[in-house]
């Protein structure tokens, strides 16, 4: 968490996102790295912090869980959904085929531990939704769209100080989408 962006900081927490924290001291204090009175009271803030600048002196100490990065993934699939939500971690290239379904990437909860992605579409008969997280701009002049549209909501990329997305490719018979995500009191979507 030492390397958030000053955006990121000021972000509120949910319920599920101090319960990975506490999960991580948890591990902390299974391995020894920490004890258990600092357990107590790290969990302590971590349950009274409300962004994740104040969870981050909590954790400063404590090396980070990060999975191996993948250079470039390739998502496919035909006559179906694909999406990709919630923790995951994003490599520096997506490609995207997807043929007679819809394909949703939810980037506000991913890891992305690359300054510029690229994505990379080659969607038939089908809406491409792309959730961009806080501070994130988007380049998507490169898309080649037919019988759909290239929408782009929420001027992506006015904070900055974001990942950079660079979306390339072909939309043919249904629309880009990209946007931030959408919040009514509780949910998000």
């Amino acid at each position: 968490m030492s390397e958030l962006s000053p955006q990121r900081r000021e972000l509120r927490m949910s319920d599920a996102d101090r319960e990975r924290v506490v999960q991580h001291l948890n591990a902390a204090v299974g391995e020894g790295r920490i004890t258990l009175a600092e357990f107590e009271e790290r969990v302590a803030g971590v349950l009274a912090a409300r962004t994740f600048g104040e969870v981050e002196p909590y954790v400063a100490d404590l090396p980070q869980v990060v999975p191996p990065v993948r250079e470039v993934i390739e998502l496919k699939s035909m006559a179906s959904d694909l999406k990709r939500t919630g923790r995951w971690t994003v490599p520096r290239r997506i490609i995207v085929r997807n043929s007679a379904g819809s394909v949703k990437l939810d980037f506000t909860e991913a890891l992305i531990t690359h300054p510029i992605v690229e994505i990379h579409l080659e969607v038939l008969a089908g809406t491409t939704v792309l959730v961009m997280p806080p501070g994130a701009s988007v380049d998507a002049s490169d898309v080649h769209t037919m019988a759909g549209s290239l929408k782009v909501r929420h001027q992506i990329g006015e904070q900055g100080g974001g990942a950079h997305f660079v979306v390339t490719g072909r939309q043919r018979m249904g629309d880009l989408v990209v946007r931030h995500q959408y919040q009514f009191w509780r949910w998000r979507w």
